[in-house]
């Protein structure tokens, strides 16, 4: 069986090679590891870095002609993933690839999708403003799908390889968490969702998401309750 980990890049120099290097030393108990990392077309030393660490380490580097966002990466990284199952990784150091094993070994045939909460248990929380959005908009969708997750927003998330791949995924941004989550629930699937460990980064340090952001994040809840 193989773990798929798809890694959507932007600009994240200082981050980049710590990253892969978490990722790669990950324990995944038993299962085989294939990373496939997409440059939405960084316009810093990303590609750079990234383009001299495949001389060294085991990865499929897919570079885009001009910038998509995170969903568009993710999309173009389902088209190079052959695992079983797919995660999703962001190129910061907010989440721990330690936490694969609780992903994992929550996944199986009755939960063939698994998200890591950063809201279950105790750990570090963000801007005050990034953390109040997230909740809104995850009770939102809790409100319009009938589920009862904690952190649609989250980085961490696996899927059973088909599920996300015949989502018809459409949007290019941060909604991307927005739209598969709406139709993984409409398809009939229930997410499970494990305790993670989160650390956030600011603004000054590379994070990315803005209020404009928030603002697709609801439209999209909202639209994908009514259009497949």
């Amino acid at each position: 069986m193989k773990l798929s980990i798809l890694i959507p890049v932007f600009n994240e120099e200082r981050t980049i090679e710590k990253l892969l290097k978490k990722v790669i030393s990950a324990p995944i108990r038993g299962w085989r590891k294939e990373i496939v990392v997409v440059d939405d077309c960084s316009t810093d030393k990303t590609h750079k870095i990234l383009a001299a660490l495949t001389q060294k380490y085991k990865f499929k580097l897919i570079k885009h002609g001009m910038n998509t966002g995170k969903g568009g990466a993710v999309k173009t990284a389902l088209k190079y993933a052959t695992g079983d199952i797919v995660l999703t990784q962001d190129a910061d150091l907010e989440y721990d690839p330690k936490d694969y094993k609780i992903l994992l070994s929550a996944y199986g045939f009755k939960n063939p999708v698994v998200y890591g909460s950063r809201n279950l248990g105790a750990t570090n929380r963000g801007y005050l403003i990034c953390y109040l959005c997230g909740r809104c908009l995850t009770l939102l969708n809790n409100l319009l799908y009938g589920s009862s997750i904690t952190d649609i927003n989250t980085g961490y998330k696996l899927f059973r390889a088909d599920i996300i791949k015949n989502a018809n995924l459409q949007v290019d941004g941060f909604d991307f968490c927005h739209e598969i989550t709406a139709k993984v629930l409409r398809s009939g699937y229930k997410i499970k969702e494990v305790p993670i460990n989160y650390y956030p980064r600011s603004y000054s340090e590379g994070k990315k998401v803005k209020v404009r952001d928030a603002i697709l994040d609801l439209w999209t809840t909202i639209k994908y309750r009514f259009v497949k």
